[in-house]
């Protein structure tokens, strides 16, 4: 087996479950991607509004978004302190995106706003934990989950009402990305057994099939939508979550060269690892650390002054500085050991070599 940590899923048999998981919504539709069952939404709603957004949040779904409706921002940071709902200014007609940001957000606060607010539409984002408590037993008229986060497929956007409301189908063809995404899983697997198959093939199947596929309105493929009931998603979390909780305590909460983000109640179950490094050349050169151990962490996300962005600088801040650490199913207790030996090695490197790490 080849020692990589993180990237883009292989194809996986093994986390097929014995029996159907008992997790997913009664009732759902299945879109290609989350962004392409929010925007098919937005125009079923037809808000005359606006459409409020966490600060600290994909800028390429916002972008997307904002085709249908005009985006309005407030404000939601990764620091364990929650939106902060009293920038959140919606009136009758607007549309409110919530999201449970690294899976350590709290549901109440949510409750409550909706309850003070019952003429506002709240659609939920629980991409980062699809089935936690919270996504369970939402209140939120309409939910959403961008599947491919956290499972081994190749595309999927789980909508449903947890008010039993209808729900708006996918349109068009399956996306001929998700296809691709799904032929560069198989050609990872065999990678990863040792096969001789080139690296750069199935990367550039990835990126070609995550670029076709971005913001697509149409169907899950049928390999999606075939194995995701079948799919051990508790199974899943629960090894995803206990090797986050692993790594944390592997690592100190702050070093010269980064802080562990933590948060959430004991039940959640964090979305990965997430470091805040001391300024964004720090975080890059930790990156490129990272990547020469075969250790490929993505960034949550990075937000361009010159483009859309939220307009709030300390989230701008942020995500210069922040980067995911790929702990989740596919690692073991060995992987969770390497990854911290790995970022010790970085954490040890004298300070003169990180630019704007944090004093010890």
């Amino acid at each position: 087996m080849r020692p990589e940590i993180g990237s883009e899923f292989p194809w996986d048999p093994a986390a097929l479950a014995a029996t159907p998981d008992p997790l997913l919504p009664h009732r759902y539709e299945l879109f290609a991607t989350a962004c392409g069952a929010l925007s098919t939404l937005l125009r079923r709603l037809a808000p005359w509004g606006r459409l409020h957004v966490p600060s600290f949040f994909c800028m390429g779904v916002a972008e997307a978004l904002s085709a249908y409706v005009p985006i309005a921002w407030y404000r939601h940071l990764p620091d364990g302190r929650g939106p902060r709902l009293e920038t959140l200014r919606a009136t009758t007609g607007d549309v409110v995106l919530a999201q449970n940001l690294f899976g350590r957000d709290q549901q109440q606060p949510w409750d409550a706003w909706m309850r003070a607010h019952p003429g506002i539409t709240v659609v939920e984002d629980h991409s980062h934990d699809p089935f936690s408590a919270w996504a369970r037993a939402s209140t939120a008229p309409y939910a959403v989950a961008s599947l491919r986060k956290t499972l081994p497929l190749p595309d999927g956007g789980l909508l449903w009402s947890p008010r039993g409301l209808d729900l708006p189908r996918p349109r068009g063809p399956e996306s001929p990305g998700a296809h691709l995404k799904l032929a560069a899983m198989l050609l990872k697997q065999a990678w990863l057994d040792g096969r001789p198959v080139p690296k750069e093939g199935f990367r550039a199947l990835q990126q070609r099939g995550e670029q076709t596929l971005l913001g697509s309105a149409g169907p899950a493929i049928t390999l999606t939508r075939t194995m995701l009931p079948l799919l051990d998603l508790a199974g899943l979390r629960a090894t995803s979550t206990r090797n986050a909780h692993a790594l944390i305590g592997a690592l100190a909460v702050r070093s010269p060269g980064w802080q562990v983000l933590t948060g959430g109640s004991a039940a959640s179950a964090p979305f990965r690892v997430q470091l805040l490094c001391g300024s964004e050349p720090v975080r890059d050169a930790l990156l490129a650390h990272l990547a020469g151990h075969g250790i490929f962490a993505p960034v949550h996300w990075r937000q361009d002054r010159h483009g859309v962005w939220s307009g709030d600088e300390e989230a701008a801040d942020l995500a210069a500085r922040i980067l995911t650490v790929p702990v989740d199913h596919r690692c073991d207790p060995a992987d969770v050991h390497r990854i911290a030996e790995v970022l010790g090695t970085f954490a040890a490197a004298p300070a003169t070599t990180r630019p704007g790490a944090f004093a010890s």
